[in-house]
């Protein structure tokens, strides 16, 4: 799937030049010609870049960094006059993973784009793979290992230890557990939380030696690296 960019820019001849070039080089785009639909655009979630203008009508770009900022990391570059020093170091400082200052060579443009969509690739894998100290779930290949060894579980067991580790040294309450893997609509026994921690035990606590799985009486489970 081709990865999707949104052009936040508001001189239409610009943005048609972005638009063409990236279209050239395989990128699903759209476009907004001021702050505010950009914003909305931007915060909807599709796009897995936003190119964005800093002078701006409705909004600037540097208040619509800081407002998505707020509930997005999705990379941003801001576009800035040549001479618009405090207009990068201010993108930079409200989360802009680059810039690039106009006029620009397309080149350069698409060379920081390849550069950003890299970075959050890296980022987004490393994100996919849970750990603790040996023990490593991978969210993608739906494959849990420890020490190299891989460890078959049931794909409730799996949610279930899924949840331990992206909470990891967080002390999470048997309900809480049961409406994060079973659902808020979950009408079976109430203990079928404590029947899938002793199943997780018996194949990675139990086997392996570790302690990893731990009960905090009176509260829930908490699942913790031996050696922090």
């Amino acid at each position: 799937m081709a990865e999707k960019i949104l052009i936040v820019e508001d001189e239409a001849k610009i943005a048609r030049f972005i638009e063409l070039e990236l279209a050239h080089e395989g990128y699903e785009t759209d476009k907004a010609e001021d702050g505010r639909k950009g914003l909305e655009l931007a915060e909807s979630g599709v796009y897995d870049l936003v190119l964005l203008d800093i002078m701006l009508p409705g909004l600037n770009g540097l208040e619509v960094l800081r407002r998505l900022r707020r509930t997005s990391d999705v990379p941003v570059i801001v576009l800035t006059a040549r001479d618009a020093v405090m207009d990068k170091v201010s993108g930079l400082d409200m989360g802009a993973d680059d810039y690039v200052t106009k006029p620009f060579a397309i080149e350069e443009l698409l060379a920081r784009i390849r550069l950003a969509l890299r970075r959050r690739g890296s980022r987004k894998a490393a994100e996919d793979v849970l750990t603790c100290g040996e023990l490593t779930l991978s969210v993608p290949r739906h494959e849990v290992k420890f020490g190299g060894e891989e460890i078959g579980l049931t794909s409730r067991e799996f949610s279930l230890l899924q949840t331990l580790l992206e909470n990891k040294n967080v002390v999470l309450s048997r309900d809480s557990l049961l409406e994060k893997v079973w659902g808020y609509d979950y009408m079976g026994e109430t203990n079928v939380v404590d029947v899938y921690v002793r199943y997780l035990r018996n194949k990675i606590d139990n086997v392996y030696g570790q302690n990893l799985i731990q009960t905090v009486r009176g509260v829930g489970y908490v699942i913790r690296d031996e050696h922090e």
